[in-house]
């Protein structure tokens, strides 16, 4: 039985949340993507569906050496320059898709379970357990927990970062736009110019 599955997606805010029930994520400038791995075949889609699973080898390869063998992974497809920062422009040429890696904040299913609704902090740990030990290509993204994101976010700024996404540690992952999902960008960031 196959599943479809609709991306939750941030609602745009003014300010980062500063409560303990938070968790923030820089938001890196790269293209979000799907991982989704049923026994030997791989698909790679983009947020309206688009099957990029050829675009991005790096990807597709991680996730069939993964012990695992039935998962969806929810990430941000991206190339990190030397700096450490997402490099849009590189990501957009096309001349370096070897390169591009998934950056994954969350995950829908394992093993034939349906993940989505349980609260975000057991779903990050079962990411972390998926991702564990396992080659390059697929990485779990970093997150801070609660009262720290304002001054996360200060520091994601002076780093010419894209900004911040923080999300509600016990909500259950929804598709559409979701109020427990706040994205506050970097006013100084080129990707403000550009709604992907």
């Amino acid at each position: 039985m196959r599943m479809t599955y609709e991306l939750c997606l941030a609602t745009a805010g003014k300010q980062v949340p500063s409560g303990p029930d938070w968790f923030h994520e820089v938001k890196h400038d790269g293209y979000r993507m799907l991982v989704i791995r049923e026994d030997k075949r791989v698909r790679l889609l983009s947020r309206n569906g688009t099957d990029w699973t050829k675009r991005y080898p790096w990807i597709a390869e991680a996730a069939l050496k993964n012990r695992e063998k039935h998962f969806v992974v929810d990430g941000e497809a991206m190339i990190l320059g030397i700096d450490g920062i997402s490099d849009f422009n590189a990501l957009h040429s096309r001349k370096h898709n070897h390169e591009v890696q998934l950056y994954a904040f969350d995950v829908l299913a394992v093993g034939g379970d349906d993940l989505r609704d349980l609260p975000l902090h057991l779903r990050k740990t079962k990411l972390e357990r998926l991702l564990a030990r396992r080659p390059d290509g697929i990485t779990g993204a970093p997150f801070e927990r609660g009262e720290i994101g304002p001054d996360l976010y200060r520091a994601a700024c002076r780093m010419g970062l894209e900004g911040l996404v923080s999300k509600h540690r016990d909500r259950p992952y929804r598709g559409g736009r979701q109020k427990h999902w706040i994205k506050v960008k970097n006013k100084q960031h080129p990707a403000i110019d550009r709604e992907l």
